[in-house]
């Protein structure tokens, strides 16, 4: 096939869904990860899809309708890495030690999770990546949800269980953020979500800038209920206002290491 072929095809595929990984679409197309990335460079130059870490994504607005789907566990983990990484980091030293804490599902609270795993502290987590990186590599006590295994989007979860624990801060990531609150398209995460923000003291949701731009589908929790969002330093100043004026404290996790 072509290189434009090849383009075609990485541009028709961002039609239907958001995003597509450099793995994928090796195997989709039967090229090297080079050849992927090269396409993903001449895509993004010419303006029809935007590169990310880890792949390539539909512009604001291209995919299907213009709804904003769920990406599985597995993509979204490739994205936006450093500046998960850094916002867990500033998470983290939320966190004192004896504290009991609730870490939801996702990619940053993953890594939130990781930053915690030999801390002093008493922890309650649904994710089963987590849970599993924990019980391999954990010192800290931990409390697994019971329920259901859900493999996509990656939880345990119970719709008549209640949660038996409680905690002084929940840490929860977001597919979207707007002034409607924390927004998913999946319906057991929004569940999960509002089963889990009962308790616990302070709500704080970790996200990386470029949630404020997707929109799905469902509000999982209204701004109004949270306390604090860590984010990036690519927070634009109308979205820092919008959440001050909401009264959510704003944490930057800048890339220098910083803390604002």
């Amino acid at each position: 096939m072509s290189d434009s072929g090849r383009q075609r095809q990485i541009v028709e595929l961002l039609r239907d869904r958001p995003f597509a990984s450099v793995r994928e679409l090796q195997q989709r197309l039967g090229v090297s990860a080079a050849t992927v990335r090269r396409d993903i460079d001449k895509i993004d130059e010419a303006g029809e899809a935007r590169k990310v870490y880890g792949g390539i994504s539909a512009l604001d607005g291209a995919s299907h309708a213009g709804i904003a789907y769920a990406r599985p566990y597995d993509e979204n983990r490739d994205l936006a890495v450093d500046a998960k990484r850094q916002i867990a980091a500033v998470a983290a030293t939320m966190v004192r030690d004896g504290d009991a804490v609730i870490i939801h599902g996702g990619s940053t609270c993953f890594h939130l999770g990781v930053k915690l795993a030999d801390r002093n502290i008493r922890l309650f987590t649904n994710s089963m990546p987590l849970a599993a990186y924990l019980s391999d590599h954990g010192h800290c006590s931990l409390t697994i949800a019971g329920g259901d295994l859900h493999r996509e989007p990656g939880i345990i979860h119970s719709l008549t269980q209640s949660v038996p624990f409680y905690a002084s801060k929940f840490f929860l990531g977001a597919q979207g953020l707007g002034h409607e609150g924390v927004l998913e398209s999946h319906p057991l995460l929004v569940r999960s979500i509002i089963d889990l923000s009962l308790c616990a003291d302070q709500i704080v949701v970790l996200a990386d800038s470029r949630k404020l731009s997707i929109h799905a589908r469902n509000v999982a929790l209204p701004l109004s209920r949270i306390g604090t969002l860590v984010t990036d330093d690519g927070l634009s100043d109308a979205d820092a206002r919008m959440l001050e004026d909401a009264g959510v404290a704003v944490r930057i996790a800048s890339s220098s290491g910083a803390v604002q």
